[in-house]
């Protein structure tokens, strides 16, 4: 399989973006926006900090100020408090974040106005905050790697078309799309992993939603299907390998031959089907997608075909015994 890999990983993202993506209010710092980074998606809880205990202090993370965090700092005194946060507010710390709508210590909002620290703000309550921010982050933060194929939503499964330049990887898809299925990703598709059984690809900015037709040139397939004719990204469930008939291989005629693919540390269910004059192949696609939904639900026509041939074979002998 002709597949070629560009490793990328974000050295990390402004925060003005992390502001503009998930709606957080900017209580201090508005400028500042622009210029500082998160490159760790792992988040500070500065419990022991507010302690004055600064042995460890994961400057670098997004510094998350909950109930207790707030509680405590109005237990100590405006020095007490603007010397901790003082200490808090270093070159690397990206930003503090207030969770559930809580008005934030003035001695906060000074201290990080002077070191050049955004202050925002969330009425989501600190639990869900940082839930929301850790997955944001990791998918903004994850390793990125670009693999040659075809990206398309068929029935719900994300199904990654590869195979040699040339088989007809893109004339396939297009054919999906016309069928009521979903272009993700054409010619190039960034993968990345969101966890420990999941692969997501999306399409690079510069090809998304355009199409390469041999003879036709660059498409729009959003233009001229409609919105409903693509989606920004999808987990990959299947791989559909398209390789050029040959003769005398021996493909697999009943399903039992099980083959997957690594992308990072997650095998991904595969399978190869011959490209031969007159197969309709965005018809096999929809079927292997459908079959493969089947067998993930419990159902394995391979093995009902196989049971079918046991209880053949011992109704024949029990015949055979008899005369």
């Amino acid at each position: 399989m002709e597949t070629f890999w560009r490793q990328t990983m974000a050295e990390g993202i402004l925060v003005k973006q992390l502001v503009d993506d998930l709606k957080l209010k900017v209580l201090s710092g508005q400028e500042s926006l622009a210029k500082k980074t998160v490159t760790t998606s792992d988040l500070s809880r500065p419990d022991f900090e507010m302690t004055g205990y600064f042995a460890y202090y994961p400057q670098r993370r997004l510094q998350v100020f909950g109930l207790t965090e707030t509680a405590f700092a109005k237990g100590l005194t405006s020095e007490e408090l603007s010397v901790v946060l003082r200490r808090m507010c270093q070159k690397e710390t990206p930003a503090f974040v207030v969770s559930s709508g809580l008005t934030p210590p003035k001695e906060m909002l000074i201290e990080a106005e002077h070191a050049g620290v955004p202050v925002l703000g969330s009425d989501l309550l600190t639990t869900r905050l940082s839930s929301v921010l850790t997955d944001y982050l990791h998918v903004q933060l994850a390793e990125r790697r670009s693999m040659h194929g075809v990206l398309v939503d068929v029935y719900g499964l994300g199904v990654l078309i590869t195979g040699d330049s040339g088989v007809g990887k893109s004339e396939t898809a297009l054919e999906l799309v016309k069928r009521g299925h979903r272009l993700i990703a054409d010619d190039r598709v960034d993968v990345y992993q969101k966890d420990e059984s999941t692969i997501v690809g999306e399409a690079p900015k510069i090809l998304k939603h355009l199409m390469e037709i041999r003879g036709i040139g660059i498409i729009d397939a959003m233009n001229l299907f409609g919105a409903g004719a693509v989606r920004q990204d999808t987990p990959i469930s299947l791989i559909v390998h398209l390789e050029n008939w040959q003769p005398d291989r021996n493909y697999d005629r009943l399903g039992s031959a099980e083959d997957t693919q690594q992308i990072f540390d997650v095998p991904v269910p595969k399978m190869t089907i011959p490209v031969k004059v007159g197969r309709n192949l965005a018809i096999i696609i929809e079927v292997a997608a459908m079959n493969f939904r089947a067998r993930s639900m419990g159902y394995d026509a391979t093995q009902v075909f196989e049971q079918n041939l046991n209880e053949l074979i011992k109704e024949n002998s029990s015949e055979d015994e008899q005369k």
